[in-house]
C-alpha cells in the first residue's frame, strides 16, 4: 500500500511569518520537511536567516526576508520580491503578532492598542489581500491565520490582544467566503497556552501558569511544535474541502 501523498508540499512557495523563533519558526521548519520551499520572515533578517539556513543544512529549501507587518510598505516591497523571485505564491502562514500591553483594559495604553491593531488586524489583513492577488493569478492558494484561543475566550489582563485575535478569526472566514471562487482557502490555528517568548509573561510567572495550567485539561503548555501538524493539514490538499475553519489546539481549554 503506498503512502498517502496528501501532505506533500513538493513545488509549493510558502511565506512564514514571524518566523524566526517559536511557533513560526515550527511551522517553516515542518513545511520545509514536506518539501515547500520556505520563505523565512520577520522583522529581522539575522534571525530569519538564522532559520533558513538551519533548514537548508537539514536538506530542505528556505530562503529570509525581512518583513515587519506593521509597516504597509514593508508587505508591499516582499511581496514584489516574491512576485519576481517565485512568481508565485501558494501558502500564506500569517503568524507574526504583538502583544505589547498587559494589565487592566482600563489601562491600556492608546499606543499600545495602535500598535496591536496595526500588527494583528491591518498586518493580517493586508498580507492576506497581498497574497490573495498573486494567488489568483496563479489558480489558487492557502491562507493560515494563527489566531488565539483568546479570541474566542479573553485571556486575563490581555485585552486588546483578545480583541484582535477575535477579528482575526472574522477575518479568516470573510476571506474564505469571499475568495473561495479563486480557488483560495482560509483557516485559522488558535492556539492554548505555549512556551514561547512570546508568551513569556504566562509561563514565567509561577501564580498566572499556575491558575493557567487548571482551566487546561491535560495540564500542560503546549511545545511549538505541536501546532505545526494542524498548519500543514490546514495548508496541504488534505484539508482541500476545508475553508473558513477555526481549530483549536489548545490541549482542551475550550472544550
Amino acid at each position: 500500500m503506498q503512502k498517502t501523498q496528501l501532505f506533500d508540499l513538493d513545488g509549493k512557495v510558502a511565506l512564514v511569518t514571524g518566523a524566526s523563533r517559536g511557533i513560526g519558526e515550527a511551522i517553516a521548519k515542518l513545511l520545509a520537511q514536506q518539501g515547500a520551499h520556505v520563505i523565512v520572515s520577520s522583522r529581522k533578517i539575522d534571525g530569519c536567516q538564522a532559520v533558513a539556513d538551519a533548514i537548508v543544512a537539514a536538506g530542505g529549501k528556505a530562503s529570509a526576508i525581512a518583513c515587519h507587518i506593521g509597516e504597509m510598505g514593508q508587505i508591499t516591497d516582499a511581496m514584489s520580491k516574491i512576485r519576481s523571485d517565485f512568481g508565485k505564491l501558494d501558502i500564506l502562514v500569517n503568524n507574526a503578532a504583538t502583544n505589547p500591553f498587559f494589565g487592566n483594559v482600563l489601562d491600556t495604553d492608546l499606543s499600545a492598542f495602535q500598535k496591536t491593531v496595526d500588527v494583528n488586524i491591518r498586518g493580517y489583513f493586508y498580507m492576506s489581500v497581498e497574497a490573495g492577488k498573486l494567488m489568483r493569478e496563479n489558480g489558487g492558494g492557502a491562507i493560515l491565520n494563527v489566531a488565539s484561543v483568546n479570541g474566542v475566550v479573553p485571556g486575563d489582563m490581555q485585552g486588546i490582544y483578545s480583541i484582535t485575535k477575535a477579528a482575526v478569526i472574522n477575518m479568516t472566514k470573510v476571506f474564505a467566503k469571499e475568495c473561495a471562487q479563486f480557488g483560495i482557502r482560509c483557516n485559522a490555528l488558535l492556539p492554548g497556552l505555549t512556551d514561547t517568548k512570546f508568551a513569556s509573561a504566562l509561563t514565567t510567572n509561577d501564580s498566572i501558569l499556575k491558575h493557567a495550567l487548571q482551566r487546561i485539561p491535560l495540564r500542560r503548555a503546549a511545545d511549538p511544535t505541536e501546532m505545526a501538524g494542524t498548519v500543514l493539514y490546514l495548508v496541504s490538499e488534505a484539508s482541500s474541502y476545508t475553508t473558513g475553519a477555526a481549530i483549536n489546539v489548545d490541549g482542551g481549554l475550550l472544550s
